[in-house]
């Protein structure tokens, strides 16, 4: 059953492949370029998310059909999963359509991941586990909600700012993936949802198709989803201190890019080209050599992950790296 379910992922993306142009032309949905912050000399496809939301209904509705353990999730945390992944697809739709604005953004999704926390309690954490520590932090109920709204609205600004050049996120997003699937957590749900992202990643370079708001806002809601159902629910579970080294450099950059603008009296939610990807963009004058860099710098502190270096140490090595990159561009631009 497992390997069917990989073949129909497989020429259900094969079939959209070989159809895009049709496809797009169909839904009609583009990002024109403004010769500001969008410089693609064409409109663009915008449907990248729709086609993930595809694939990962069909993945959900065949392992229940089918009862495929591997791919079950617990009823809840399935309807969680559900909820919080339509959500932030369509509000990553209505941003695209109308381009709403930060503030208004930043409330709409603040309210309902705090409406979600409210029913749904196993979405909260009460444990704070950090992987170098023998200790454990424990959140009281006000904290945990807190906590899981601010982890959650941080995560969705930090992967949609990192979303600027092409394939960027979609193959971070593959590397969480490698993650999760070297720990052993539902390897075959990451391994079918891949599928679909290394099509993304190839139409992608092409320019024929961009995530959008609504799939960079859907990839956070899974991926975070995932971060705390394997938190909670498996074994060999990625502590919360790790969690935040495979994001460092979305993270990091977010809040780079946050103390500038608040530090320039803008809107620190407001876009602009001083992004990590942009930085270097101007310095290599290639797209792909850029996204090659970015992307191996985020896989470091993954690959940190994998031995028995302590994640303070990873970390700061990360770090280091980070603005060790963004000196030497700065100095080599004088």
């Amino acid at each position: 059953m497992s390997l069917n379910l990989l073949v129909l992922l497989f020429l259900t993306n094969l079939f959209i492949y070989f159809n895009f142009n049709y496809i797009s032309n169909f839904f009609n949905f583009f990002d024109k370029p403004d010769r500001k912050l969008k410089k693609h000399l064409k409109p663009v496809s915008l449907i990248g998310g729709s086609i993930i939301f595809v694939n990962f209904i069909i993945i959900l509705i065949y392992s229940r059909i089918f009862n495929i353990s591997d791919l079950l999730i617990e009823d809840n945390y399935l309807i969680l999963l559900l909820l919080l992944s339509l959500f932030f697809y369509i509000i990553g739709l209505f941003d695209d359509i109308k381009n709403l604005t930060p503030n208004k953004k930043l409330f709409i999704i603040i309210f309902y991941l705090s409406i979600i926390t409210l029913i749904f309690p196993e979405i909260r954490i009460e444990e704070v586990k950090i992987s170098f520590l023998n200790k454990i932090y424990f959140l009281n109920l006000f904290y945990s909600y807190i906590f899981i709204v601010l982890c959650f609205a941080l995560l969705l600004n930090a992967i949609n700012m990192f979303d600027g050049i092409n394939s960027q996120v979609l193959i971070f997003t593959l590397m969480i993936f490698f993650v999760f699937i070297y720990k052993g957590f539902m390897p075959l749900f990451f391994i079918s949802l891949s599928i679909c992202l290394i099509m993304l990643v190839i139409l992608n370079f092409q320019n024929k198709v961009f995530l959008g708001d609504n799939g960079s806002y859907l990839i956070s809601g899974i991926v975070g989803f995932m971060f705390i159902y394997q938190y909670k629910t498996f074994d060999k579970f990625i502590y919360g201190d790790q969690v935040f080294l495979i994001l460092t450099i979305p993270a990091i950059d977010m809040l780079r890019l946050f103390i500038s603008r608040i530090l320039n009296k803008k809107n620190p939610f407001q876009g602009d080209l001083n992004h990590l990807h942009h930085i270097v963009n101007n310095f290599v004058k290639n797209k792909n050599l850029t996204t090659i860099m970015t992307t191996s710098l985020c896989f470091i502190p993954m690959l940190f992950l994998m031995t028995e270096i302590q994640s303070y140490y990873s970390l700061m090595i990360t770090i280091f790296l980070y603005f060790l990159i963004l000196f030497i561009i700065k100095v080599k631009f004088k």
